[in-house]
């Protein structure tokens, strides 16, 4: 079958970020075969799809989320201990297979509305995760957490190493599914849970390796207790400094961490409202940048940062590091963008695969809709993406060829469904939020 959309203004995302008036895309099967400028080849039997000048461009990826965790956003906003009165305690209580998938499958209506089509997600029981992502239709690598803090789904490391081998053997060949494994941090697995990490990646080439690194300051104080190192220095002290970690987070760096991180050849995924959220501090991602070092605009869990839509990242991304460097200049438009599709891409070492509009690389691309007055005049049209569009303006959502969206109406998910499951959950962890702060 032949897709060709025509009449677009393209965004390829290729290495100078240009921009294509009246442009093309032609797709057979789950590939893009052509990209242009004008009338597109005539292809006998092909769908049409005239943009009517709408923006097409890569599908977004998101490097770094906790997809389950829909079900905890909003819960005790505002409680600065609410990880250990509230999250801990109701993760080990309600966190099952089955409110993995009722989460899952409402982060994967959330994603696809706002023109995600490739995530990270690093969580428990993380095979329900994988099946919903292969049931919704687009990209993931799914991270099986590992943990010594008591996690919900394993009670001893063997065990957390146990599902990360059972989502490999479900998941290692797919397609669209990229089976992973997630020390969690290393204050809570430590150098020797790392190392072994480290060494079954060696035996496991294929499987992504993804880690919170330098997210906190009692992080960077339990790594200088324990071991007089910074996080960075322990991890890369355990083995797992290495080329495609993918570091999540990492705000507190020195100079000699960027470094090491850089000659190690490791990505980062930069999740800036949570971290301003959190009150926790701005990342040198204009260093890592300079560096060498990928960096992807991520969103974290719903939890942290509320929403999984990246068009709500994309201000934050650009202005905190205006403010770190008082001035404009820092962290143009064009770079966000870029961050969000090519450069997300190679932070999960996906980049040859998709990531930009490029003959033979994967079809999966998204239509944004400019005509709404906030995004009108667009000058640029970089700068209205960053500060002006919002996850509703995106009409439609393709991955591998496959339409996932259609003029917002979502194809593979049940939205009834999604809710409805959602809000009952919900009703259990309010009735447990009323029985905790009744005992406090």
């Amino acid at each position: 079958m032949t897709i060709l959309i025509t009449n677009a203004t393209l965004l390829p995302c290729t290495k100078d970020m240009p921009v294509v008036e009246n442009g093309y895309v032609q797709i057979e099967g789950d590939a893009i075969k052509a990209v242009g400028a004008g009338p597109p080849p005539a292809v006998e039997g092909a769908e049409i799809v005239d943009a009517g000048g709408d923006v097409v461009m890569p599908g977004m990826v998101n490097p770094h989320c906790h997809m389950a965790m829909t079900l905890f956003r909003g819960l005790g906003e505002d409680v600065d201990d609410r990880l250990f009165r509230y999250v801990l305690p109701m993760e080990r209580k309600f966190v099952t297979p089955k409110m993995v998938e009722v989460g899952t499958r409402l982060a994967a209506l959330e994603l696809i509305e706002a023109g995600v089509t490739t995530v990270a997600d690093m969580y428990y029981y993380e095979t329900e995760v994988g099946r919903v992502v292969d049931e919704a239709g687009f990209r993931g690598v799914v991270g099986q957490t590992i943990a010594d803090f008591d996690p919900p789904d394993h009670a001893s490391i063997d065990a957390g190493f146990a599902l990360t081998e059972e989502l490999v053997a479900e998941f290692s060949g797919h397609d669209r599914v990229i089976p992973s494994i997630a020390p969690h941090a290393p204050y809570s697995t430590d150098i020797a849970v790392m190392n072994r990490v480290a060494r079954w990646a060696d035996d496991h080439p294929d499987v992504p390796v993804q880690i919170h690194l330098a997210e906190m300051t009692s992080e960077m104080e339990w790594c200088e207790k324990h071991h007089r190192m910074t996080p960075v220095e322990v991890v890369e002290k355990a083995g797992l400094l290495r080329k495609g970690l993918i570091c999540a987070h990492c705000l507190y760096l020195s100079g000699g961490d960027i470094e090491k991180m850089a000659a190690a050849e490791v990505c980062v995924a930069h999740n800036a409202r949570s971290n301003a959220k959190a009150g926790r501090g701005i990342a040198p991602v204009e260093a890592l940048r300079a560096a060498g070092i990928p960096v992807g605009v991520a969103t974290d869990g719903p939890m942290s940062g509320n929403t999984l839509d990246l068009f709500s990242q994309f201000g934050p991304v650009s202005m905190f590091q205006k403010l770190l460097g008082k001035s404009r200049k820092p962290m143009p438009a064009r770079e966000v963008i870029r961050m969000a599709t090519i450069e997300g891409a190679r932070v999960l070492g996906l980049d040859k695969k998709i990531g930009s509009l490029e003959p033979d690389k994967k079809a999966d691309l998204i239509r944004i809709d400019l005509s709404a007055p906030r995004t009108q005049p667009a000058y640029d049209v970089y700068a209205t993406l960053v500060f002006a569009v919002i996850a509703v303006d995106v009409r439609d959502m393709m991955v591998a060829g496959r339409w996932l969206m259609r003029g917002r109406e979502v194809l593979t998910v049940e939205r009834k469904k999604a809710l409805r499951d959602a809000l009952q959950i919900a009703t259990a962890f309010k009735a447990e939020m009323a029985r905790i702060d009744s005992q406090a």
